[in-house]
């Protein structure tokens, strides 16, 4: 089975263009993605037949979940597809369908090679009811006190609940985000029973108007070095308190992501797609369980 590892600001995948639903993906993910006995990814895309776009993306963690959306890996697909002539842009536009919908992508390069990717991430999501979020208030969602216990320790932590296909709740601190004990508090938020399905966790601070630094841990994966969708949430999150321009730079540890939103209508997310390397693995039957 032949797969090409890419990267979007150092949100890593694996990429497998696939026929159909039929095999045993989830097992395959596990497999893949394992740092130490596979190939290493945060999660697997596949490259499916669409009849309603260009191309259907399908998204698997490590632990064989599956989200709706991914906006880094969904930058990383259009370079994969345009680059392989599996479709051809018009105006350097295609669609994609995902598990959120059927978004478009604007391929940015020099007509041959994908450099960057602008992708409309589609209209924030704010009820409760969308997100999901188990919250009896009216949308935005901003600043919910959750509640987290750890043992005897007890905290409030406010965030701002948004959907952009996956549901990330945003938390806005003042010191650097690298202070912020992400790997003991992000497990709390993602799985927290106040989220029905689950959360991606991000911890933000607002540098000036134009400028965020940001931090993310995705249900399914854990800590990761960037998140499309959860830049595009800290991006609505920032906007709806007034505290951000309508574009910004977004600092993640794999890179900067640009976020724009006039406060009503699409989130749109530009960046990278870098490709890694290629290689083959065995055929699924082959796949060790982990």
């Amino acid at each position: 089975m032949h797969f090409a590892k890419m990267h979007g600001t150092g949100n890593d995948f694996v990429l497998i263009e696939a026929k159909g639903d039929e095999h045993d993906w989830p097992r395959l993910a596990a497999a893949m993605c394992d740092r130490h006995f596979g190939v290493g990814a945060d999660g697997i895309l596949l490259v499916l037949p669409s009849e309603r776009a260009a191309v259907r993306m399908r998204v698997l963690n490590p632990d064989g979940s599956e989200p709706e959306m991914c906006g880094n890996g969904i930058r990383c697909l259009a370079k994969y597809a345009v680059e392989r002539g599996l479709v051809r842009p018009e105006g350097e536009r295609f669609d994609v369908e995902t598990g959120a919908g059927v978004l478009t992508l604007q391929v940015l390069g020099d007509g041959r090679a994908v450099d960057k990717v602008r992708v409309g991430m589609g209209i924030p999501r704010l009820r409760a009811d969308e997100i999901p979020v188990l919250a009896n208030a009216e949308p935005p969602l901003v600043n919910i006190p959750l509640e987290l216990v750890d043992g005897a320790s007890r905290q409030v932590l406010p965030v701002t609940a948004v959907s952009m296909g996956n549901p990330p709740a945003v938390h806005f601190v003042q010191q650097p985000v690298a202070d912020f004990p992400l790997a003991q508090i992000g497990p709390m938020v993602a799985f927290h029973p106040l989220f029905p399905n689950g959360v991606n966790f991000e911890v933000a601070r607002v540098l000036d108007r134009r400028s965020i630094e940001a931090g993310v841990w995705e249900r399914g994966a854990g800590p990761t070095l960037a998140c499309g969708t959860g830049a595009s949430a800290v991006m609505v999150a920032a906007r709806l308190q007034g505290m951000v321009d309508d574009t910004v730079d977004i600092t993640l540890p794999g890179g900067t992501l640009t976020l724009a939103w006039d406060g009503e209508g699409e989130v749109f997310m530009t960046g990278p797609a870098v490709a890694v390397f290629e290689g083959e693995w065995p055929l699924l039957e082959d796949t060790p369980k982990p």
